[in-house]
């Protein structure tokens, strides 16, 4: 019987596997192989067991633990790119609004609000997020493609991330598009036009 177990070369058994017929008995049958075990073993009731008894439950929160960590990495990955991402599109936009100093002083001057340069200069932040997003969304897609077809892990397309995906996309162009826009639209049209 001894090559039904693990280790079974040698004249220890390292493993043995046991199922249950219904979770209920899993508890009863654990603590009969333990005292079976310590009967077997000649130990006292007061020295730590010389083996471990384990079930399918510690592995699974064993693999719950795991997959929850890698979830808050990949999510503080993701944090941090987002915000770099942000930053660059903050920049893009506060060299255009110094570019374009001269452009806001005129057309200010011919009539236009400070919520419409506002409104200008969002819309350009929120369409270089969008693009910046839609670009990363189908790179993204790709190397899922690639990567599952060379693993034999199959590929499987979410309609609500991508959805998600662009939607952060647009947040992030609003958040780090505010604060160039409203530079541009607090500029003096007097300043603004005297600007070389």
């Amino acid at each position: 019987m001894r090559h039904y177990f693990s280790g079974s070369s040698t004249k220890t058994i390292r493993s043995m596997g046991l199922s249950v017929t219904t979770r209920e008995q899993m508890e009863s049958v654990k603590a009969v192989i333990t005292s079976t075990l310590r009967e077997r073993h000649n130990l006292a009731s007061g020295t730590t067991s010389d083996f471990t008894v384990q079930d399918q439950t510690q592995l699974i929160s064993t693999a719950g633990e795991v997959s929850t960590t890698l979830s808050l990495l990949l999510g503080g990955i993701a944090s941090i790119s987002l915000v770099v991402g942000g930053i660059g599109i903050m920049n893009i936009m506060l060299v255009s609004v110094r570019e374009r100093t001269r452009e806001i002083g005129i057309r200010k001057a011919v009539g236009a609000r400070k919520r419409d340069i506002l409104l200008q200069f969002l819309v350009e932040a929120l369409t270089i997020s969008l693009i910046g997003g839609l670009l990363g969304i189908a790179a993204g897609l790709v190397a899922s493609a690639v990567i599952g077809a060379l693993a034999g892990w199959g590929f499987m397309f979410s309609p609500i991330t991508i959805a998600v995906a662009t939607l952060f996309s647009l947040v992030i162009g609003v958040v780090f598009g505010v604060w160039p826009a409203r530079q541009a639209a607090q500029l003096d049209p007097i300043t603004a036009l005297r600007y070389e």
